[in-house]
Parts: structure tokens; C-alpha cells; sequence
């Protein structure tokens, strides 16, 4: 007999579960945010990921025992959303954790709980399973539980054994299904069938450290971490087919559909899956965006911009015309503000980004997508059935269609896609759109993770101290634990304190030098894993090892120029927002020894007069000596008096404080100078895009403009040498050579027309008659598009009544073809336009214009002589 458990709203499932583990004990922890503090991970992907540090024992928790509603982002099955029941790209994982306190039993015995009695599942309803290897959580389910042995179903490691990665914490997991049909009986009980059955609880039992062999050993602390999925509660408990139909997202599918002008309940399927993808997508750009992701393409940013694109094409499957995201999105922010109150503060930002994003898109998606029904169309003609790299790479690089989109449309088409060709198109032009992110080695990563138990987290002594005696805890070479290593050699050191910064918040590590007895390490790059300072460098002279005390040393003139940069980015985004917008907000930046990036968000590009007063703003603060106050603040105390939190950093109870009143104050864990005239004097290089709505300034600042202009000093000084002018009489100097090649160019062009009608005036002998008409179809060689258009105009002109197609190969790899045709060819049916761009196709390329001349070009020089042939064919057909 089925269960008949009440009806709860999603907010009442995601409430009743943190009051119950609250309860017993547990601390409602916030969701934490979408930018995860792994650097390893692009996207907050489960519900243990921000306790991830503290499973690998790198962390302490302040807690025992805790409880969140985790916002959760996933896109490795974004071709599953819509067309399965429970595929989603955002999701709410509710979790309980216990950090070295109950283990095992008191898990299992919660979870039975919170199923049985808070949400009234009857047990008959209920299936378990457990690792085909953990006979201790079996007789847990059947003696302490009381559930048949018939409803306990051992599975292997891929299903039930869960694991962070390679190496790390590990364990068997125990998970809860829900029986939809009890009925059918306990014999051959399926878990995969999922018409019948949904796992919504897994419980984790970490127990266990896995090594690079492979080996298990027991972890001194064993944890649990569970996940309950809210959709797929929600979907039981609101006894509805699927998880996009329950109170979290129908509401969102609802408006799509009324803007639509469609019901979703009576329309195809075909229709459902683009309504069901807009309800999930809105849904998790939503909550992106409110996190302070922009969109781009690279990163998290890339996700966040394919994810608006998808709603904006499956919109156009619907037939939905012009913007309609930010109304959608209207809903998604009503329904999640009670959980994430940020979400309603942040409508605003959410809604410009949307708009934005959206109107950029539509002003190229009907030309991406009348070139891509091109290209298939041509590939069909020619019984082909895969796109080329080429042709993707410029449907994602020219017109924004992300590779994904080009591939579902493919799909739809029984088509596919180079993937590699595409990919060896986007590495040419890599350097354009590379996140300038590093992230630490994944091989010093797994390293870590194996040493956690063993070592403590690294002191940072860098805020007042340049050198400080050290212990070497950990030595790594190419990211494997030595116990010693000679010189010559590359190396990863761990310290048990250190003066060296390491990169972070956009400033990037010190350097310096690690010595000791003999021994000197240059020391090139300092990164932050966790609470664990890396120490890159190579040993110079003598063998370090482990257990040895050292002397850790930063290179004092590259901090002061870092402060220098570091303070400066704090004073330049003070001053965009006193002189440009208020609302501006960091996006981004870059603090090296030689230079500062800042990444903002800005809408427009700055004009030049702000461009000029944002600097002289700068600067005045520079010389009126501001000095720095620097407090450790609780968080909330350093909000409320106004500090600035900067872009992607995670921040504890209580934050560092940068303040130069009444100039700026922001939480920051970077080292900065103690008075703004240290920096000396500041300047801007450059003022540009680099992704919608995002604008970057480059700058220098302190000794790194004596670089700076000595470079560009050298430069002006070679300059005037080689044009033998003083360097006041260089623009004048250059403004003239412009003017000389221009004229120059226009000579050759009058020149080249020329040659080609020379050329072109021997074809009148090879003018052939049919009917009533002349035509002529020739190729000349070496002729460039404008003057092959010149050649075919003077024929057309000579012969009359009649056509004129020309052909040539300006350059390797590309094809000019020319058509013009007299009014009389034209009253026979025949357009240039269209003729042409037919012929072009057989090139591999395609063009058009006006009905009496007509131009076209291709990519495949050698089919030129068969299209000229095809023309000819068809100017006989159609004249005769």
C-alpha cells in the first residue's frame, strides 16, 4: 500500500529539514556562494564543497555538526535538461555534516527519521542501499532500522562508494529511493528503473584516505556529508511527473509560456523541453549573476553566457520575438528571495547583466543562424554530415554562438561537429580571451591532499615581518613528496611560516630566496591551497631537505612595488566611482610587480575626459599623503561602516580592512603601502572591452613608471632617428607618410583595374551567342574582387544584350566570382544575385546582390574552372 504523505511547498521542505537537524544539534550555516573557494572547480557543484577543506582535515570547523541549503550549479549533462525528468543545471542540495562527531548509525537512524516522520514517507514506500562491502551499514538498515532485507540492495563502487578525486577522503555511501509502485512486489527490485524509483537522501561515510597507489587507510576523524535533493522532494511530495513541474520552477515555465502565448500542458513535447529548459536556465542565471558572476567567454563567465543564449534560442523555438528574459527572470527572483534575500537586492544588477547579455545576442543571432541553415543545407546537398571546425569556430568567434549551441542544432539535423577542428581554431586565438587565473598544480593538489592529516597550515608573518626562520614541512618535486632534493632542482616548499605572500585577491606572490647551511633556493612564485602557502622555486646551491630550518626572504624592492599597484587599485576604483558611476562594481584585476589590471563593470566605454580625471583624481590622493589604517573587523561591523569587498573573495567571521578615510576602505587580505604618497605618481595606459559590459584599465604606478617611460622613451627616440625628424615633429611626420600610401594605394588600385580591363578586352573575341543574347564566362588570373566587378561591368558593357561571369583567385585559398546581366537577360527569369551565389556554393562559399550585377566569393580555389563550367551550362539552359 502506497504512502500518501501531505502535499509541502518547496520552502517548506528546505525549512522543515534545517529545523530538524537544528534540532539535534547542527548550526544552519548559509548557502555558500556559486564562486567556490576550490580553485580546482569552476562552479560550487555539491553540497560539501565549501566544507571540501575541512573533510581534508586543512581546515578546523568551528562546529561539530552543520546544515545548509546549497545553491549548486552542474552543466556536464545541459543536454539532459528538459528532456529527462531530474536533470537540472541549478539545484538545492540540503545536506547534513558531522566533522568528527556521529558517524554511522546516528546518520542512518536520522535519515529514517526525517523520511518516516517529518515528511510522512511510509516504509513500505522506502528502499535503501548500501556498498556491496559495508556489511556494518547493512545490519544498521536491518537490525537498528527494521527494514527487510528484500528492501536492502547492495551496488558497486560507481554507485555507492563516493570519493573527492583521485586521492583524498573516500567512503561507502548509503542511499534512501522512493518506491512509486510498493505494489509490484519486492522480487528483482531495480533501482536503475526510474519510472519506479528515485534516490532522494545519500548518505556519505567518509572514512577513509585514499593514496596515489590506490590504497584505503583510515582517516583519524570520519565525517559524514549527505545530500537531500529539494526538486526531487519536491516532486514526490507534490505528487507531480517531474521535478520541473513542482513549485520551484513551474511558476518560472508558467511565464514563459504566457509570453509565449502557449499552455504548457496541452502543448508537444518538443514545445515542453524548450519551456522546461527556459524554467531551469532563468532559474540558475539568476542566482549566478546575484553571486557576481559576469558574463564572458572564459570561465565561469562562459557558462553564465551560454546559459542566457540557450534561453534566448529556445525563446525563438517558441516564437517569442524580441527581449523577454528580464520578465522571466521577474519570477525566479520572486521565488527565491525568501531563501536568498540577495537574490531581491541584487534584481537590479540581475536584470541589466539579462538585458544586456540578451540584446547583444539577438543583434547576431539571425545572421549565425541564417549561416549555419546554410551550411547545413550544403552539407545535406552534398551528403555530408559534419560541420567543420572551421565553420564553428566562426559561428562562436563572429556571430557568438557558443560550440554547445551549434552542436544541439547539429543534432537536431542528424548532423555533427569538429570538435577538434574547432578546438584547433580556438587555440590560434587563445591569447584573446585567456583568463588570466592560475590555479596551483593539480599534481602538488593531490600531494596536499595525501599530506592533510600530517601538516598544519601555513603562518602568514608577511604583513610585518620581510624575513622570518622557517621549518621545511613539505618538499615536492614535480608535485611528488621527496625527502630531499639537490640543486638544479625545480621545487615545491611548504613552511611552517612564512613572510611571502601568496597570490591572491588578484595580487601575485612574492619573491625572493629560501637559505639556509649551504643551501640557496630562488624562490619565483608563492600560491595559496587552502590554508597551505607553496613556495615555487629552484634550488641554486646545496641540498635541501626536509625537517631543515631555513631563512625565508621576499625580495623587498618587488613587495613595495606590488603594495604600490595594490594600493593604487584600491584608489583607482574609488575614483571611478566618484567621477564615472557610484554603481560601479570590480569585475576583476591583476596586481604584478610592473603593472595593475582592473576589471570593472561599466556599461559604456569612459570617455577621454574621464579617462584624464579618474588619473588626476588618482594622483591627488597621492600627494596628499593619506595613510592607511588597517583593522581585523567582524564582518558585519566592517560592512556597516562601509568597506568594499572585492571580486571573488571568500571572507570569515572577521576581515582585514584597508582603510585611507575619506578616500577608500575595502576588505582586503593583500599587502598595501602605509601612506598613499609612497606610491609617488600613478598613470593609466589604457581604457577598453573586454567582454560585454565589462571594462578593463591598465596602469603603472611607483618605480614601474620609470619602465614604463624609459621603454617608451627609447621607442620615440628610435622613431625620430630613423625618420630623422625631432620628436615634436613626429605626428606631422607620420600624418604625411599616411597621406603618401594612401595615395599610393589608390594609384595601384586605378592601375589593377586597369590591367584587368586590358585583360578582360581579349574575351569580346570569346563571346558566344545563344538566341538572342552574348554571354562570356572566363577566368583571369591574380584580378582582386573590385577590379574583376570594373572588368565585367566594361564587357556587359561592349556586347550588349547578354551576361558576363568572371572568375579569379586573388590569393591562394580564396575565390572572386563576378555576374552581370543586361535587363533583357533579366526579363528571361535570370538574376545575377541569385545566379551567383548558387555558382559560388560549388567554392565552398556563397554571395548575392542585385538582379543585374552581382558578386560572390569562395574558400576552395581549385573548384573555380568546375563552377565557371556550371555557369556556362546554366546561361545556355536558360537563354536558349
Amino acid at each position: 500500500m502506497s504512502s500518501n504523505p501531505q502535499y509541502r511547498s518547496g520552502n517548506e521542505i528546505r525549512t522543515l529539514f534545517l529545523d530538524f537537524y537544528a534540532q539535534r544539534e547542527h548550526q544552519i550555516l548559509p548557502s555558500a556562494s556559486l564562486v567556490p573557494e576550490d580553485p580546482t572547480v569552476l562552479l560550487t557543484i555539491a553540497g560539501m564543497l565549501p566544507f571540501k577543506p575541512i573533510f581534508l582535515g586543512q581546515r578546523t570547523s568551528e562546529f561539530k555538526r552543520a546544515t545548509t541549503s546549497q545553491k549548486c550549479i552542474r552543466t556536464n549533462d545541459i543536454e539532459n535538461v528538459g528532456r529527462t525528468k531530474r536533470h537540472h543545471t541549478f539545484f538545492e542540495m540540503l545536506g547534513n555534516f558531522s566533522f568528527g562527531d556521529y558517524f554511522k548509525e546516528q546518520a542512518i537512524a536520522w535519515g529514517w527519521e526525517i523520511s518516516t516522520q517529518v515528511f510522512g514517507f511510509s516504509p513500505q514506500n522506502l528502499v535503501v542501499s548500501v556498498f556491496e562491502e559495508d556489511d556494518e551499514a547493512f545490519n544498521i538498515w536491518r537490525d537498528k532500522i527494521g527494514v527487510t532485507e528484500a528492501r536492502i540492495k547492495r551496488m558497486g563502487a560507481d554507485d555507492n562508494f563516493w570519493a573527492s578525486g583521485p586521492t583524498g577522503p573516500c567512503g561507502p555511501c548509503s542511499e534512501i529511493y522512493y518506491d512509486f509502485h510498493p505494489e509490484r512486489g519486492d522480487d528483482n527490485i531495480d533501482l536503475e528503473d526510474d519510472t519506479r524509483f528515485i534516490e532522494f537522501y545519500n548518505l556519505v561515510f567518509m572514512q577513509y584516505n585514499r593514496d596515489a597507489s590506490g590504497n584505503l587507510t583510515p582517516l583519524q576523524n570520519k565525517n559524514i556529508d549527505t545530500g537531500m535533493g529539494l526538486e526531487r522532494m519536491a516532486q514526490i511530495l507534490q505528487k507531480v511527473p517531474n521535478n520541473y513541474e513542482t513549485d520551484l520552477i513551474f511558476p518560472i515555465i508558467k511565464t514563459a509560456a504566457q509570453i509565449a502565448g502557449i499552455d504548457y500542458h496541452t502543448s508537444d513535447e518538443k514545445i515542453k523541453v524548450s519551456l522546461k529548459v527556459i524554467g531551469d536556465h532563468v532559474r540558475a542565471v539568476v542566482h549566478m549573476i546575484a553571486d557576481e558572476i559576469r558574463a564572458s567567454n572564459v570561465g565561469r563567465g562562459y557558462v553564465l553566457r551560454r546559459l542566457i543564449r540557450r534561453v534566448v534560442r529556445h525563446g525563438r523555438l517558441l516564437g517569442i520575438s524580441g527581449n523577454f528574459i528580464t520578465q522571466i527572470a521577474e519570477t525566479a527572483i520572486a521565488l527565491a528571495e525568501s531563501a536568498y534575500p540577495n537574490i531581491r537586492q541584487r534584481e537590479a544588477a540581475i536584470k541589466a547583466e539579462l538585458e544586456r547579455e540578451e540584446t547583444n545576442f539577438l543583434k547576431t543571432l539571425d545572421r549565425g543562424e541564417k549561416l549555419l541553415e546554410d551550411i547545413i543545407q550544403e552539407l545535406k546537398q552534398k551528403g555530408q554530415t559534419e560541420i567543420s571546425g572551421k565553420n564553428a569556430f566562426k559561428l562562436y568567434d563572429t556571430y557568438g554562438f557558443p560550440l554547445e549551441l551549434t552542436q544541439e542544432i547539429a543534432e537536431e539535423n542528424n548532423l555533427t561537429v569538429d570538435v577538434e577542428g574547432f578546438e584547433a581554431e580556438m587555440e590560434i586565438q587563445k591569447g584573446r580571451g585567456r583568463d588570466a587565473h592560475e590555479t596551483i598544480d593539480l599534481t602538488v593538489q593531490g600531494s596536499l591532499d595525501k599530506l592533510a592529516e600530517h601538516i598544519h597550515a601555513t603562518e602568514f608573518l608577511g604583513y610585518t615581518q620581510a624575513a622570518t626562520t622557517a621549518k621545511v614541512e613539505v618538499l615536492l618535486v614535480n608535485g611528488v613528496a621527496e625527502e630531499a632534493a639537490e640543486a638544479g632542482t625545480e621545487v615545491q616548499i611548504l613552511l611552517n611560516q612564512t613572510p611571502f605572500y601568496a597570490e591572491s585577491g588578484g595580487q601575485i606572490g612574492d619573491r625572493g630566496y629560501i637559505s639556509g647551511d649551504g643551501i640557496v633556493v630562488r624562490v619565483e612564485d608563492v600560491k595559496k591551497e587552502s590554508d597551505f602557502f607553496v613556495h615555487f622555486g629552484r634550488i641554486e646551491r646545496g641540498t635541501l631537505r626536509v625537517g631543515d630550518t631555513v631563512t625565508a626572504q621576499i625580495d623587498a624592492a618587488c613587495r613595495r612595488r606590488a603594495q604600490a599597484n595594490h594600493t593604487a587599485t584600491h584608489l583607482l576604483q574609488a575614483a571611478l566611482k566618484k567621477i564615472v558611476d557610484e554603481g560601479i562594481s570590480q569585475a576583476g584585476s591583476l596586481v604584478s610587480f610592473d603593472r595593475l589590471r582592473f576589471d570593472f563593470n561599466c556599461p559604456r566605454a569612459l570617455t577621454a575626459e574621464e579617462v584624464q580625471q579618474v588619473e588626476e583624481q588618482v594622483n591627488t590622493w597621492i600627494s596628499e599623503a593619506h595613510s592607511a589604517k588597517i583593522e581585523v573587523l567582524p564582518l558585519a561591523e566592517a560592512k556597516a561602516r562601509g568597506a568594499v569587498a572585492m571580486f571573488g573573495e571568500k571572507y570569515g567571521d572577521e576581515v582585514r580592512v584597508i582603510d585611507f578615510p575619506s578616500v577608500s576602505m575595502e576588505l582586503c587580505g593583500g599587502t598595501h603601502v602605509s601612506n598613499t604618497a609612497e606610491i609617488g605618481v600613478f598613470k593609466i595606459i589604457s581604457e577598453a572591452g573586454v567582454a560585454s559590459g565589462v571594462r578593463r584599465i591598465e596602469a603603472v604606478s611607483g618605480p614601474a613608471i620609470l619602465d614604463y617611460l624609459n621603454v617608451r622613451d627609447k621607442v620615440v627616440k628610435d622613431l625620430s632617428d630613423r625618420f630623422k625628424v625631432k620628436p615634436e615633429e613626429l605626428p606631422d611626420r607620420i600624418t604625411t607618410l599616411q597621406t603618401e600610401l594612401r595615395n599610393a594605394e589608390k594609384q595601384l588600385e586605378t592601375l589593377k583595374g586597369q590591367l584587368a580591363i586590358a585583360k578582360s578586352d581579349s574575351l569580346l573575341e570569346t563571346a558566344q551567342t545563344v538566341g538572342d543574347h552574348k554571354i562570356i564566362v572566363a577566368q583571369l588570373e591574380g584580378v582582386d574582387p573590385e577590379s574583376l566587378k570594373t572588368a565585367a561591368e566594361r564587357l556587359l558593357q561592349k556586347i550588349g544584350n547578354g551576361a558576363v561571369v568572371l572568375g579569379s583567385v586573388p590569393e591562394a585559398g580564396k575565390v572572386s566570382i563576378v555576374a552581370a546581366f543586361s535587363p533583357e537577360v533579366n526579363k528571361k527569369g535570370l538574376q545575377a544575385g541569385k545566379f551567383v551565389g548558387a555558382i559560388a556554393k560549388i567554392c565552398g562559399g556563397g554571395g548575392g546582390g542585385r538582379p543585374n550585377l552581382a558578386q560572390a566569393g569562395g574558400r576552395d580555389d581549385s573548384k573555380l574552372p568546375a563552377a565557371l563550367e556550371q555557369a556556362q551550362s546554366e546561361l545556355i539552359a536558360g537563354l536558349s
